[in-house]
């Protein structure tokens, strides 16, 4: 029954009707840009018992920001001492 009443107050208030679209769209696009995330970047983790330290499996060369200029990676010498030396 209430579902009647807000379309009754959107018939009545018609100024109402692009906040609402709006507002709907910035929920659609923030639902859909969290799943995208979850899906596809291998840095975000749901479960920790699995893998406890994610960054370490990730490659260096690929970006993960959702937009990179000019990205050039070199390793870190002083990262990749200790690399050798813990294994």
């Amino acid at each position: 029954m209430s579902g009647f009443g807000f379309f009754q107050m959107l018939r009545k208030r018609k100024e109402l009707i692009p906040l609402i679209g709006f507002m709907g769209l910035a929920a659609a696009g923030a639902t859909s840009a969290c799943i995208y995330f979850l899906a596809t970047k291998p840095d975000v983790i749901l479960n920790k018992t699995g893998n406890p330290e994610p960054w370490e499996t990730l490659d260096p060369a690929k970006p993960q920001k959702l937009l990179t200029f000019n990205q050039k990676w070199k390793p870190v010498e002083e990262v990749q001492i200790v690399k050798g030396l813990m294994k």
